[in-house]
């Protein structure tokens, strides 16, 4: 992922030496327990500890050389240890290795995802509370449709996000497992004990079967996940771009001293974060189907998957990272004028109120047919400019013999869409 969408917590665990360094203490590890059952001399890991380290510009000069990462890697580490470097690396195979260190690194990835969620709902909840009761016109279609709260607008984001969340936490789980089971995954050349002590000390699982490589579905599981987690992200910053448009303008992004939006239009404000959001959105998702493309490989394995997982798995969770929290940055400082949200909302004279004329009139003993017929009639005019909505409710016949005029005042009123606000921040907050 290039610098400029980039964290620097996210981006480090993908750099190099931080992958030569996972490789090692995995190589480590496995001398320790192979030692312990006996099966290498307990001085050859002991010097693999003592004596082990890497150097990336060496291991890609190596490289350059075999055409081989692991080779290259064991290479450099055996210049350093010396001769009981020929201990190391008994019995296993690279992806032994590979896949084993993906895996934490996938995991640690997910713990910075999860981490920026949390600050993620967090400002959704301080802003959903803030505007539980500022009332807005809620849109189908993108058409006005009823009265509703801005405050219930970001609570369902809010309960989006922490099904992410849950999502996230599961996916990392299902990553995280560690193979150490040889050529085939049949453990011939090497002890399953080995395997468990290393998944032991990496915090990681046992795989239960592996081939030679970590099955995929779990990787398609973990990129579906960030996939459906940004989709969150664009449905947000969505919203905040319809919000923001010069004809609503109900919501904005915070415009910073000095900022500039056109470099041809002084006047102009742009909602740049939210579309840059959009975008970031598209790069995580089009992990998702390269991922699940990687689960069918040949036999053992194919390193089909390898190529396309060096590029995705750091761009996907750098993306997603930096995008979670430029979110979460938008949300706290997002300026919102409750005043342009009740002049839209009576923009069309009360027209949005239709759906609880038409059931006043089913109560007072109209047919459904009968009663929609006479409030869509009665809109269809007021949108035409025929005329305000709630008088020529009042001068129709077939409305006016079932409610009186008080009665249809009385149905004009936005508050009560807003009665069972606090049912239902109870069930998002978990609050009465």
């Amino acid at each position: 992922m290039i610098p400029r969408y980039a964290r620097p917590e996210m981006s480090a665990i993908w750099e190099p030496e931080a992958k030569f360094q996972i490789w090692l203490e995995i190589e480590a590890h496995a001398c320790d327990a192979q030692a312990e059952i006996g099966v290498i001399p307990k001085a050859a890991a002991e010097a693999v500890r003592a004596h082990g380290r890497i150097e990336v510009e060496r291991i890609a000069e190596i490289e350059d050389e075999t055409h081989h990462d692991m080779i290259a890697f064991l290479t450099n580490l055996a210049e350093h240890v010396g001769p009981d470097a020929r201990f190391v690396h008994q019995g296993m195979t690279s992806s032994d290795v590979l896949d084993t260190c993906l895996a934490v690194q996938l995991a640690r990835a997910a713990d910075l995802l999860v981490a920026d969620v949390d600050d993620l709902l967090g400002a959704l909840r301080r802003r959903a509370m803030e505007h539980k009761g500022t009332l807005c016109v809620g849109r189908s279609h993108g058409v006005h449709a009823e009265p509703t709260t801005f405050g219930l607008k970001l609570a369902g984001h809010y309960a989006e996000f922490g099904r992410g969340r849950e999502r996230l936490v599961a996916a990392r789980e299902a990553v995280a497992t560690c193979a150490i089971s040889g050529a085939v995954g049949n453990f011939a050349m090497i002890d399953p004990r080995v395997e468990a002590y290393v998944a032991e000390k990496l915090g990681l699982a046992v795989e239960p079967i592996s081939t030679q490589i970590i099955p995929r579905d779990r990787h398609a599981q973990y990129f579906a996940t960030l996939g459906i987690v940004a989709g969150g992200v664009e449905r947000l910053a969505t919203e905040i771009r319809h919000l923001q448009r010069t004809e609503l303008r109900e919501a904005e992004e915070p415009f910073a001293a000095g900022q500039k939006g056109s470099s041809a239009m002084p006047h102009k404000r742009n909602p740049v974060l939210s579309e840059n959001l959009c975008g970031l959105a598209r790069v995580v998702r089009a992990a998702v189907i390269p991922a699940l493309e990687n689960v069918a490989l040949w036999h053992e394995r194919d390193i089909s998957h390898s190529s396309v997982e060096r590029i995705f798995a750091p761009d996907a969770t750098i993306a997603l990272d930096f995008a979670l929290a430029r979110t979460a940055r938008l949300v706290d400082g997002l300026l919102v004028y409750a005043d342009t949200m009740r002049e839209n909302l009576d923009r069309l004279g009360g027209l949005v109120y239709s759906q609880r004329v038409l059931l006043a009139l089913i109560q007072a003993g109209q047919s459904r047919e009968d009663a929609y017929a006479a409030v869509q009639e009665c809109a269809m005019a007021a949108l035409a400019g025929g005329g305000g909505f709630f008088e020529l409710l009042k001068a129709d016949a077939a409305v006016s013999e079932r409610l009186s005029a008080a009665e249809l005042d009385g149905l004009r009123d936005p508050g009560f869409y807003a009665r069972h606000v606090d049912t239902i921040f109870a069930r998002v907050f978990g609050e009465a």
